[in-house]
């Protein structure tokens, strides 16, 4: 009786091991890396998904979110990166630098904005945005954003700048 209850132990412990060491990432886990969001970016448009765009009345600190539509992500694949305003007659134009990763585990892009002298690691805050696409000439981004008691986000829509 105890040679049955050891082999089942060690076909019970075999099992856990296989099973631990087996592949769990899915399909749009493994595409959404970073390599699909290197490059430089055009944010076409901005739309939102359990909100009126009236409630919203700044985009990352800074400025309205009318501000953002048409600037340009410069994101190296170093980490470093910048966004450039593009200016209209109710918003300045202006370059902002960043410090930019994306997290697979999690499936955000996140971003530091760094101002002159600042080190990355050195700055703790920063913005954990949705990564839910990254494909091609692609990017969407969605930023979560509390209103009401359910699920509302920010939608970044943007298209690979021309080379």
């Amino acid at each position: 009786m105890k040679r049955i209850l050891v082999i089942a132990a060690i076909l019970c412990s075999s099992l856990m091991v296989l099973q631990s060491c087996s592949s769990t990432k899915s399909a749009s886990t493994v595409s959404l890396r970073r390599g699909n969001v290197t490059g430089t970016w055009v944010l076409n448009n901005i739309t939102f998904e359990g909100l009126p765009a009236a409630s919203v009345k700044s985009l990352f600190d800074e400025a309205s979110y009318k501000c953002f539509i048409g600037s340009t992500w410069n994101l190296t694949n170093s980490g470093n990166g910048t966004y450039a305003l593009p200016g209209t007659a109710e918003c300045p134009a202006r370059t902002q630098n960043i410090f930019w990763s994306v997290s697979t585990a999690d499936e955000t892009f996140q971003f530091k904005k760094l101002y002159d002298g600042d080190k990355a690691k050195n700055v703790s805050e920063g913005y954990r945005i949705i990564l839910s696409s990254a494909t091609g000439d692609n990017l969407i981004l969605k930023s979560p954003v509390e209103y009401g008691s359910s699920p509302a986000y920010i939608v970044l829509n943007f298209s690979k700048a021309a080379k």
